[in-house]
């Protein structure tokens, strides 16, 4: 029986690409919750400090979680390796490639080979993930194809989406906290995944589809998958709201990944889909 449930819920699901379920929907995110406490410990006992820099040090590299999940959509990488371009291996993936060249480019700050160990991790992040979108551009151009319409249409909807809710929380609500850079990638990551999966689903001529539990279910209710908008502004509104208050009593580095790992579930997927579409595949 436990065989049984493992393969239903968690190994079928990545073997055949099936929609998320609820089970493993909250089992994900139970094991989101359990690594950004688990990193936050090991940064603390590594004398590693979460501060501003270092998230926007790893920005490039929630990046490239995103592109790589668009490897795994091309089907270069096979049905064995692809597995671990799926959730929740990724995450291991990639922190397995992340944790030693951050603690490689710590041990060399300490011994003044280096200037600034974070920002140089963030350049390393932004090498690899330029490198896989070089990669996913030549398969496009030789197997699929690249449409640059697509991508130009789907970040216009972010930026603007992204404008009106930055509107409203500023001045409207009279947020003057959301003028915070962190703030407003949070919202551009969320709004940018909207945009993509309401382009994808009801504009593209790919027939995708919403594969997360609330949004295939909302999207069948309203019959629109523009009903993402909605449904995100229910969670980075109270979010922001929420974190905010936690920054104001509790000013330690657990803020920064908290609002790190929000800024990942909306960013890393929007940029996925965002690329599929633009290659096709």
């Amino acid at each position: 029986m436990i065989r049984e449930f493992i393969y239903k819920y968690y190994i079928d699901p990545i073997r055949y690409g099936q929609p998320y379920t609820l089970v493993d929907t909250l089992t994900y995110a139970g094991i989101l919750i359990i690594c950004v406490w688990l990193i936050y410990r090991w940064l603390c006992k590594s004398n590693i400090s979460v501060d501003r820099e270092f998230v926007y040090a790893l920005i490039p590299w929630v990046i490239w979680g995103g592109l790589l999940r668009v490897v795994e959509d091309t089907g270069v990488s096979g049905s064995g390796w692809g597995m671990l371009l799926t959730t929740p291996f990724i995450f291991f993936l990639i922190f397995t490639v992340a944790a030693p060249t951050l603690w490689v480019l710590w041990f060399l700050e300490k011994r003044q080979v280096i200037l600034k160990f974070k920002q140089t991790f963030g350049i390393v992040g932004a090498i690899v993930s330029l490198g896989t979108l070089i990669f996913l551009l030549w398969y496009g151009l030789t197997t699929t194809r690249v449409d640059l319409m697509v991508a130009a249409t789907i970040l216009s909807m972010a930026a603007v989406s992204t404008g009106i809710v930055y509107g409203l929380l500023r001045h409207v609500f009279k947020w003057e906290y959301v003028s915070d850079r962190l703030y407003q990638l949070l919202i551009f990551g969320h709004m940018l995944d909207a945009s993509a999966t309401s382009y994808g689903i009801d504009l593209h001529s790919v027939p995708y589809v919403e594969q997360h539990v609330v949004g295939s279910a909302l999207i069948a209710m309203t019959g629109t998958a523009f009903v993402m908008f909605p449904l995100k502004l229910l969670v980075i509104i109270p979010g922001i709201w929420i974190l905010e208050q936690y920054r104001r009593s509790d000013n330690s580095g657990i803020w920064y990944l908290i609002l790190l790992a929000m800024i990942m579930v909306g960013m890393a997927p929007g940029i996925r889909d965002m690329l599929r579409m633009v290659l096709y595949v």
